[in-house]
């Protein structure tokens, strides 16, 4: 009988589910659920949650809607893998039960509290031991936790990640990995262990952290209660779990210095990898444990998110009430390169860690309300979205991180010729598009215990190749566009 591996790529728009064959990692099916965007709760400005319990239900539903759709028999299914949105906290109850809903990756209510901890720690004492600030990651909020919500706080016994979350449903063992707590800047480099001292100085209880688990290998089986749930068979290992960047680096097979993956969903990232654990840029990008890190093979992940990317396009739909982004994508194409002076600055999705966590918001620039139109806006978005990826990418290569080729998935924004075309034509980089996805890539990733990390990108490479796109010949309007926006962003920062 054919055998084959799930994979769930959680975001915070939707839940991607994908089943790939055992043995070649060949993609038989790939779902989506919800039909439509999943609800960021904003209880306050510049708050984000959502609700893991809707999280699990669309794990349930994606399970079987691809069991079913494929007619694959619940015991051909070898293993399971997750990807999920960074950052996030779940806590659990002494039931095993949600304290409060999760607070996600674009929650900006932790800034000050990570900013505070900082100064109290000191520079040295972050950039050796942390290899960043405390920032707005996972560490601080469940500080903002134990400050603003003591209740909530002594209720709860175990912080976990979104991913964590759901193999917690799925095994009913609450864990997580190396990677997960570095993503949350909870993890100590130079000893090699969770930064219980940085817990310790908080007056946060070590044993919040649950048990760690390797990324790839054997973690935990599925339990009779989520067999039931998901119709999978009971006894299902779980074999990987990454954060959403990793594991998209992972996937597009960016695992060694010089390699640089970029996402450009809901927000914007810029994934590169080094073997040092050398720090010269502490406050604008991040350094986590890549998925392929090891004590004696160090391989870090540097970070570099844009919280405004995708979601201004979105924002964008709605506003103009359009059909499809397909829709959008042509107007766009119809306007001239550099929108004919419009320009978009797409910061409206809280605190920008490319800003050093400031929230500056979006904001629209050069508009002639007698020569412009909807197209206009849509091509000033895509082109704001990839002059704010070549931001990032000047401040990575001021800090020593240099790459000759960019590796992107064919979704999301790079779907978009003007983005695409945009963004080669900035970087001066030629981009490689890859037919694939972050739930393909967690399907995939159950294959390394049993074949090897290098044999699983060997064979996937090949077959996920879609295009390449070379800068163009001729591209003086856009950086001179580029220009002005820079010019107009410091005006845009200094209001």
């Amino acid at each position: 009988m054919s055998s084959y591996f799930i994979g769930y790529d959680l975001g915070s728009s939707s839940l991607k589910t994908a089943l790939v064959a055992a043995d070649t990692g060949e993609v038989v099916a790939v779902v989506k659920t919800p039909s439509e965007e999943m609800e960021i709760l904003a209880p306050q400005a510049g708050w984000a949650e959502q609700d893991p319990e809707r999280w699990w239900e669309y794990v349930c539903e994606g399970t079987r809607e691809i069991l079913c759709k494929t007619g694959i028999a619940k015991e051909a299914v070898r293993g399971l893998g997750i990807a999920y949105q960074m950052h996030g906290l779940v806590l659990l109850g002494a039931d095993g039960n949600l304290v409060r809903p999760s607070i996600i990756w674009c929650d900006s209510r932790a800034v000050s509290t990570g900013e505070r901890a900082a100064e109290e720690l000191g520079e040295d004492q972050c950039r050796a031991r942390l290899l960043n600030e405390p920032g707005n990651f996972t560490g601080s909020r469940l500080r903002w936790v134990q400050q603003h919500e003591p209740e909530r706080f002594r209720q709860s016994q175990t912080m976990l990640l979104p991913g964590d979350y759901i193999a917690y449903r799925l095994t009913g063992k609450p864990q997580t990995t190396a990677s997960g707590l570095s993503e949350g800047v909870l993890w100590d480099f130079s000893e090699n262990q969770p930064a219980y001292w940085l817990l310790d100085h908080w007056g946060i209880p070590a044993d919040l952290i649950p048990e760690i688990v390797p990324t790839f290998g054997l973690q935990a089986t599925v339990s009779e209660s989520a067999a039931r749930a998901t119709g999978l068979a009971e006894g299902t290992p779980v074999l990987y779990r990454a954060g959403d960047q990793p594991n998209n680096a992972f996937t597009l097979n960016v695992l060694e210095p010089g390699e640089l993956a970029a996402t450009a969903g809901t927000s914007g990232v810029l994934y590169g990898v080094t073997d040092q654990k050398r720090v010269q840029q502490l406050k604008r990008f991040n350094r986590f444990l890549h998925v392929n890190h090891a004590s004696d093979h160090p391989r870090i992940g540097q970070l570099l998110c844009i919280n405004g990317a995708g979601i201004a396009y979105r924002w964008l739909k709605g506003q103009m009430a359009a059909v499809s982004y397909e829709e959008m994508n042509d107007l766009a194409m119809k306007v001239p390169p550099g929108s004919e002076g419009v320009l978009c600055h797409p910061f409206g999705n809280g605190a920008e860690r490319l800003f050093e966590n400031r929230d500056p918001k979006a904001g629209f620039s050069g508009i002639d309300f007698n020569r412009h139109g909807r197209g206009h806006l849509c091509r000033a978005v895509l082109e704001g979205i990839a002059y704010s990826f070549r931001y990032g990418m000047e401040i990575m290569q001021a800090d020593g991180i240099q790459f000759e080729t960019i590796r992107a998935g064919n979704d999301n924004l790079f779907q978009a010729s003007v983005f695409s075309t945009t963004l080669a034509a900035l970087s001066g980089k030629p981009i490689e598009r890859y037919q694939v996805t972050g739930a393909v890539g967690a399907a995939r990733a159950c294959m390394v215990p049993d074949t090897g990390l290098e044999a699983v990108r060997r064979q996937t490479a090949r077959r996920d190749y879609l295009d390449t796109i070379l800068p163009p010949p001729e591209n003086k309007t856009l950086l001179e566009g580029y220009q002005m926006w820079k010019h107009e962003l410091k005006n845009h920062l200094n209001r």
